[in-house]
Protein backbone atom coordinates (compact mmCIF):
# COMPACT_ATOMS: atom_id res chain seq x y z
CA UNK A 1 0.00 0.00 0.00
CA UNK A 2 1.32 3.42 -0.98
CA UNK A 3 0.94 6.33 1.41
CA UNK A 4 1.77 9.94 0.82
CA UNK A 5 0.78 13.55 0.37
CA UNK A 6 -2.53 14.14 -1.38
CA UNK A 7 -2.64 17.89 -0.80
CA UNK A 8 -0.85 20.77 0.85
CA UNK A 9 -1.52 24.40 1.61
CA UNK A 10 0.20 27.32 3.28
CA UNK A 11 -0.37 30.76 4.68
CA UNK A 12 2.09 33.62 5.13
CA UNK A 13 0.84 36.95 6.50
CA UNK A 14 1.09 39.88 4.13
CA UNK A 15 3.16 42.03 6.48
CA UNK A 16 6.97 42.22 6.41
CA UNK A 17 9.73 44.06 8.19
CA UNK A 18 13.16 44.49 6.66
CA UNK A 19 16.19 43.38 8.65
CA UNK A 20 17.70 46.80 7.92
CA UNK A 21 14.78 48.47 9.72
CA UNK A 22 15.41 46.39 12.86
CA UNK A 23 19.15 47.10 12.75
CA UNK A 24 18.54 50.83 12.42
CA UNK A 25 16.41 50.92 15.57
CA UNK A 26 19.00 49.05 17.64
CA UNK A 27 21.95 50.86 16.02
CA UNK A 28 23.45 47.55 14.94
CA UNK A 29 25.59 46.79 11.89
CA UNK A 30 23.08 45.67 9.27
CA UNK A 31 25.67 44.50 6.75
CA UNK A 32 27.34 42.30 9.35
CA UNK A 33 23.99 40.83 10.42
CA UNK A 34 22.91 40.25 6.82
CA UNK A 35 26.20 38.48 6.09
CA UNK A 36 25.76 36.32 9.20
CA UNK A 37 22.10 35.37 8.74
CA UNK A 38 21.48 35.79 4.98
CA UNK A 39 18.01 37.18 5.71
CA UNK A 40 16.62 40.26 3.93
CA UNK A 41 13.23 40.49 5.65
CA UNK A 42 10.74 38.46 7.65
CA UNK A 43 6.99 37.92 7.82
CA UNK A 44 4.96 39.54 10.59
CA UNK A 45 1.42 38.69 11.79
CA UNK A 46 -1.36 41.23 11.42
CA UNK A 47 -3.03 42.66 14.51
CA UNK A 48 -5.91 40.18 14.10
CA UNK A 49 -3.74 37.10 13.34
CA UNK A 50 -2.12 34.37 15.40
CA UNK A 51 -0.92 30.79 14.96
CA UNK A 52 -4.55 29.57 14.98
CA UNK A 53 -5.68 31.82 12.13
CA UNK A 54 -2.56 30.80 10.18
CA UNK A 55 -3.35 27.11 10.72
CA UNK A 56 -6.98 27.49 9.64
CA UNK A 57 -6.01 29.33 6.45
CA UNK A 58 -3.32 26.78 5.57
CA UNK A 59 -5.75 23.92 6.23
CA UNK A 60 -8.45 25.46 4.02
CA UNK A 61 -5.94 26.06 1.24
CA UNK A 62 -4.74 22.44 1.37
CA UNK A 63 -8.34 21.27 0.87
CA UNK A 64 -8.91 23.72 -1.97
CA UNK A 65 -5.79 22.53 -3.72
CA UNK A 66 -6.68 18.84 -3.76
CA UNK A 67 -10.48 19.10 -3.79
CA UNK A 68 -10.93 16.73 -0.85
CA UNK A 69 -14.16 16.89 1.14
CA UNK A 70 -13.25 18.09 4.63
CA UNK A 71 -15.54 15.50 6.25
CA UNK A 72 -13.08 12.81 5.14
CA UNK A 73 -10.39 14.24 7.43
CA UNK A 74 -10.50 12.28 10.67
CA UNK A 75 -7.08 13.04 12.17
CA UNK A 76 -5.71 16.56 12.78
CA UNK A 77 -2.43 17.29 14.51
CA UNK A 78 -1.09 20.83 14.89
CA UNK A 79 2.54 21.54 15.74
CA UNK A 80 3.41 24.91 17.25
CA UNK A 81 5.33 26.65 20.01
CA UNK A 82 3.20 29.80 19.95
CA UNK A 83 -0.35 28.57 20.59
CA UNK A 84 -2.51 31.41 21.99
CA UNK A 85 -3.97 29.13 24.66
CA UNK A 86 -1.92 27.36 27.32
CA UNK A 87 -4.84 24.97 27.81
CA UNK A 88 -7.10 24.76 24.75
CA UNK A 89 -6.12 22.83 21.64
CA UNK A 90 -5.63 24.57 18.31
CA UNK A 91 -6.50 21.32 16.51
CA UNK A 92 -10.14 21.44 17.63
CA UNK A 93 -10.52 24.98 16.31
CA UNK A 94 -9.04 23.95 12.96
CA UNK A 95 -11.28 20.90 12.75
CA UNK A 96 -14.44 22.90 13.35
CA UNK A 97 -13.36 25.73 11.04
CA UNK A 98 -12.78 23.41 8.07
CA UNK A 99 -15.76 21.12 8.78
CA UNK A 100 -13.73 17.99 9.51
CA UNK A 101 -15.36 14.75 10.63
CA UNK A 102 -16.59 15.10 14.23
CA UNK A 103 -15.27 11.60 14.89
CA UNK A 104 -11.74 12.89 14.54
CA UNK A 105 -8.50 12.31 16.43
CA UNK A 106 -7.07 15.74 17.21
CA UNK A 107 -4.26 17.10 19.36
CA UNK A 108 -1.57 19.75 19.56
CA UNK A 109 2.12 18.82 19.34
CA UNK A 110 5.10 20.73 20.73
CA UNK A 111 8.74 20.09 19.86
CA UNK A 112 10.18 23.50 19.03
CA UNK A 113 10.69 23.90 15.27
CA UNK A 114 10.05 20.26 14.37
CA UNK A 115 6.53 20.08 15.81
CA UNK A 116 5.11 20.34 12.28
CA UNK A 117 7.01 17.31 11.00
CA UNK A 118 6.27 15.47 14.26
CA UNK A 119 2.59 15.98 13.41
CA UNK A 120 3.32 14.70 9.91
CA UNK A 121 4.85 11.54 11.38
CA UNK A 122 1.82 10.97 13.62
CA UNK A 123 -0.60 11.33 10.70
CA UNK A 124 1.59 9.02 8.62
CA UNK A 125 1.37 6.32 11.28
CA UNK A 126 -2.38 6.70 11.81
CA UNK A 127 -3.22 6.53 8.10
CA UNK A 128 -0.80 3.69 7.40
CA UNK A 129 -2.25 1.63 10.24
CA UNK A 130 -5.82 2.24 9.10
CA UNK A 131 -6.89 4.21 12.17
CA UNK A 132 -7.48 7.30 10.02
CA UNK A 133 -8.62 7.68 6.40
CA UNK A 134 -7.02 11.07 5.85
CA UNK A 135 -4.74 12.86 8.29
CA UNK A 136 -3.93 16.56 8.31
CA UNK A 137 -0.59 17.70 9.74
CA UNK A 138 0.01 21.39 10.34
CA UNK A 139 3.04 23.42 11.39
CA UNK A 140 2.17 26.96 12.46
CA UNK A 141 3.94 29.69 14.41
CA UNK A 142 4.12 33.37 15.16
CA UNK A 143 7.76 33.13 16.16
CA UNK A 144 8.82 35.02 19.26
CA UNK A 145 12.01 36.98 19.91
CA UNK A 146 13.10 39.37 22.63
CA UNK A 147 13.50 42.96 21.36
CA UNK A 148 17.10 43.60 20.35
CA UNK A 149 18.05 39.92 20.41
CA UNK A 150 19.66 38.41 17.31
CA UNK A 151 16.56 36.19 16.98
CA UNK A 152 14.49 39.28 16.24
CA UNK A 153 16.00 39.40 12.75
CA UNK A 154 14.93 35.87 11.89
CA UNK A 155 11.78 34.99 13.87
CA UNK A 156 9.01 34.97 11.24
CA UNK A 157 5.40 33.85 10.97
CA UNK A 158 3.47 31.39 8.83
CA UNK A 159 1.89 27.95 8.48
CA UNK A 160 1.83 24.90 6.23
CA UNK A 161 -0.69 22.04 6.15
CA UNK A 162 -0.28 18.60 4.57
CA UNK A 163 -2.97 15.99 3.96
CA UNK A 164 -1.87 12.35 4.12
CA UNK A 165 -3.77 9.52 2.42
CA UNK A 166 -3.50 6.20 0.56
CA UNK A 167 -5.46 6.89 -2.64
CA UNK A 168 -3.05 6.23 -5.53
CA UNK A 169 -5.13 8.41 -7.83
CA UNK A 170 -4.63 11.39 -5.51
CA UNK A 171 -1.15 10.99 -4.01
CA UNK A 172 1.24 13.61 -5.42
CA UNK A 173 4.26 12.38 -3.47
CA UNK A 174 4.72 8.96 -1.87
CA UNK A 175 6.40 8.92 1.54
CA UNK A 176 8.85 6.05 1.21
CA UNK A 177 10.45 6.19 4.65
CA UNK A 178 10.69 8.24 7.83
CA UNK A 179 13.36 8.32 10.51
CA UNK A 180 13.94 10.48 13.60
CA UNK A 181 16.77 11.35 15.97
CA UNK A 182 16.44 12.78 19.48
CA UNK A 183 18.82 13.99 22.19
CA UNK A 184 18.78 16.28 25.22
CA UNK A 185 20.71 19.23 23.78
CA UNK A 186 19.45 22.50 25.36
CA UNK A 187 20.20 25.06 22.65
CA UNK A 188 16.90 26.99 22.86
CA UNK A 189 14.05 27.08 25.40
CA UNK A 190 11.21 29.10 26.90
CA UNK A 191 9.99 28.34 30.39
CA UNK A 192 6.34 28.45 31.43
CA UNK A 193 5.04 32.04 31.75
CA UNK A 194 8.21 33.37 30.11
CA UNK A 195 7.40 35.85 27.32
CA UNK A 196 10.40 35.30 25.07
CA UNK A 197 12.70 32.32 24.45
CA UNK A 198 16.33 32.10 25.47
CA UNK A 199 19.16 30.47 23.58
CA UNK A 200 22.68 29.27 24.31
CA UNK A 201 24.83 30.58 21.48
CA UNK A 202 27.56 27.97 21.90
CA UNK A 203 25.02 25.17 21.38
CA UNK A 204 23.15 26.67 18.43
CA UNK A 205 25.19 25.49 15.48
CA UNK A 206 27.72 22.68 15.89
CA UNK A 207 26.33 20.51 18.76
CA UNK A 208 22.69 21.23 17.92
CA UNK A 209 21.54 21.95 14.36
CA UNK A 210 24.60 20.83 12.38
CA UNK A 211 25.26 17.67 14.40
CA UNK A 212 21.68 16.40 14.39
CA UNK A 213 20.94 17.16 10.74
CA UNK A 214 24.25 15.68 9.57
CA UNK A 215 23.83 12.56 11.69
CA UNK A 216 20.34 11.73 10.43
CA UNK A 217 21.26 12.32 6.78
CA UNK A 218 24.34 10.11 7.10
CA UNK A 219 22.13 7.44 8.69
CA UNK A 220 19.90 7.55 5.59
CA UNK A 221 22.93 7.32 3.31
CA UNK A 222 24.10 4.27 5.27
CA UNK A 223 20.67 2.61 5.39
CA UNK A 224 20.10 2.85 1.64
CA UNK A 225 23.74 2.71 0.50
CA UNK A 226 23.17 6.00 -1.27
CA UNK A 227 24.55 9.53 -1.32
CA UNK A 228 23.52 13.11 -2.06
CA UNK A 229 23.22 12.37 -5.79
CA UNK A 230 20.33 9.99 -5.01
CA UNK A 231 18.05 12.98 -4.35
CA UNK A 232 16.78 15.65 -6.71
CA UNK A 233 15.87 18.04 -3.90
CA UNK A 234 16.80 18.42 -0.26
CA UNK A 235 14.87 20.56 2.23
CA UNK A 236 16.30 21.41 5.64
CA UNK A 237 14.90 23.39 8.54
CA UNK A 238 15.82 27.03 7.99
CA UNK A 239 16.71 28.86 11.24
CA UNK A 240 18.53 31.40 9.07
CA UNK A 241 19.87 31.51 5.54
CA UNK A 242 23.38 30.30 6.35
CA UNK A 243 23.04 27.06 8.37
CA UNK A 244 21.08 25.10 5.71
CA UNK A 245 23.76 25.99 3.15
CA UNK A 246 26.57 24.97 5.49
CA UNK A 247 25.08 21.57 6.27
CA UNK A 248 24.11 20.96 2.63
CA UNK A 249 27.66 21.65 1.46
CA UNK A 250 29.19 19.48 4.20
CA UNK A 251 26.98 16.54 3.11
CA UNK A 252 27.78 16.93 -0.58
CA UNK A 253 24.52 18.48 -1.81
CA UNK A 254 24.68 20.98 -4.67
CA UNK A 255 23.04 24.39 -4.84
CA UNK A 256 20.47 23.17 -7.39
CA UNK A 257 19.26 20.61 -4.82
CA UNK A 258 18.96 22.97 -1.83
CA UNK A 259 18.04 26.35 -3.38
CA UNK A 260 14.51 25.50 -4.64
CA UNK A 261 13.29 24.94 -1.07
CA UNK A 262 14.94 27.98 0.54
CA UNK A 263 12.36 30.57 1.62
CA UNK A 264 13.97 31.86 4.82
CA UNK A 265 15.59 34.87 3.13
CA UNK A 266 12.11 36.27 2.37
CA UNK A 267 10.09 35.32 5.47
CA UNK A 268 12.57 34.38 8.20
CA UNK A 269 12.40 31.30 10.41
CA UNK A 270 8.76 30.28 10.69
CA UNK A 271 9.66 27.71 13.35
CA UNK A 272 7.25 24.73 13.15
CA UNK A 273 6.28 25.68 9.59
CA UNK A 274 9.82 26.25 8.30
CA UNK A 275 10.78 22.92 6.71
CA UNK A 276 7.18 22.28 5.60
CA UNK A 277 7.09 25.60 3.74
CA UNK A 278 10.38 24.63 2.11
CA UNK A 279 8.79 21.36 1.02
CA UNK A 280 5.80 23.29 -0.34
CA UNK A 281 8.13 25.43 -2.48
CA UNK A 282 9.75 22.27 -3.89
CA UNK A 283 6.44 20.53 -4.63
CA UNK A 284 5.25 23.65 -6.43
CA UNK A 285 7.90 23.08 -9.11
CA UNK A 286 8.77 19.37 -8.97
CA UNK A 287 8.09 17.07 -11.91
CA UNK A 288 7.03 13.40 -11.52
CA UNK A 289 9.50 10.77 -10.27
CA UNK A 290 11.65 13.24 -8.34
CA UNK A 291 13.22 12.17 -5.05
CA UNK A 292 13.00 14.62 -2.14
CA UNK A 293 14.76 14.47 1.22
CA UNK A 294 13.03 16.50 3.94
CA UNK A 295 14.85 17.05 7.24
CA UNK A 296 13.41 19.20 10.02
CA UNK A 297 15.18 20.30 13.19
CA UNK A 298 13.75 21.16 16.58
CA UNK A 299 15.68 22.62 19.48
CA UNK A 300 15.99 20.52 22.57
CA UNK A 301 16.87 18.58 20.25
CA UNK A 302 15.89 16.36 17.35
CA UNK A 303 15.23 15.85 13.64
CA UNK A 304 12.57 14.14 11.56
CA UNK A 305 13.60 12.98 8.08
CA UNK A 306 11.27 11.87 5.29
CA UNK A 307 12.09 10.39 1.90
CA UNK A 308 9.50 11.32 -0.72
CA UNK A 309 9.05 10.57 -4.40
CA UNK A 310 6.69 12.56 -6.58
CA UNK A 311 4.09 10.81 -8.73
CA UNK A 312 2.43 11.56 -12.06
CA UNK A 313 -0.39 13.25 -10.14
CA UNK A 314 1.87 16.21 -9.40
CA UNK A 315 1.57 17.34 -13.02
CA UNK A 316 -1.70 19.06 -12.20
CA UNK A 317 0.16 21.29 -9.70
CA UNK A 318 3.17 22.26 -11.82
CA UNK A 319 3.09 25.93 -12.87
CA UNK A 320 -0.06 26.47 -10.80
CA UNK A 321 0.55 30.20 -10.51
CA UNK A 322 -2.91 31.57 -11.20
CA UNK A 323 -3.99 31.50 -7.56
CA UNK A 324 -1.63 32.42 -4.70
CA UNK A 325 -3.34 29.78 -2.55
CA UNK A 326 -1.62 27.03 -4.53
CA UNK A 327 1.77 28.55 -5.34
CA UNK A 328 4.11 29.72 -2.61
CA UNK A 329 6.12 32.17 -4.72
CA UNK A 330 2.92 33.86 -5.85
CA UNK A 331 1.71 33.90 -2.25
CA UNK A 332 4.94 35.57 -1.10
CA UNK A 333 4.70 38.31 -3.71
CA UNK A 334 1.82 39.94 -1.83
CA UNK A 335 3.39 41.96 0.96
CA UNK A 336 3.26 45.24 2.89
CA UNK A 337 6.18 46.65 4.84
CA UNK A 338 5.93 47.84 8.43
CA UNK A 339 8.01 50.25 10.45
CA UNK A 340 9.60 48.90 13.62
CA UNK A 341 6.95 50.56 15.83
CA UNK A 342 4.15 49.02 13.73
CA UNK A 343 5.87 45.64 13.92
CA UNK A 344 6.21 45.83 17.72
CA UNK A 345 2.54 46.84 18.02
CA UNK A 346 1.45 43.72 16.12
CA UNK A 347 3.75 41.42 18.09
CA UNK A 348 2.94 42.90 21.50
CA UNK A 349 -0.79 42.42 20.88
CA UNK A 350 -0.08 38.69 20.58
CA UNK A 351 1.94 38.20 23.77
Amino acid sequence: MNIGIVGYGFYIPVYRIKAEEIAKVWQQNFHQIKSSLLIEEKSVPGIDEDSVTFAVNAAKNSLLQCGLNSTEINAIYVGSESAPYAVKPTATIVGTAIGANTFCMAADVEFACKAGTASLGICLGLVKSGFAKFGMAIGTDTAQASPGDILEYSAGAGAAAFIIGTDDSAIIANIEDAISITSDTPDFWRRSMQKYPEHAGRFTAEPAYLKHVSTIVKKIFEKYSCGPDSFDYVVFHQPNGKLPLIVAKSLGFKSEQINPGLVVQDIGNTYSASSLLGLSAVLDQAQPDKKILLVSYGSGSGCDAFILKTTQNIKKLVNCDVDSRCNLKSHLSHKKYLTYSEYRRNIDLLY
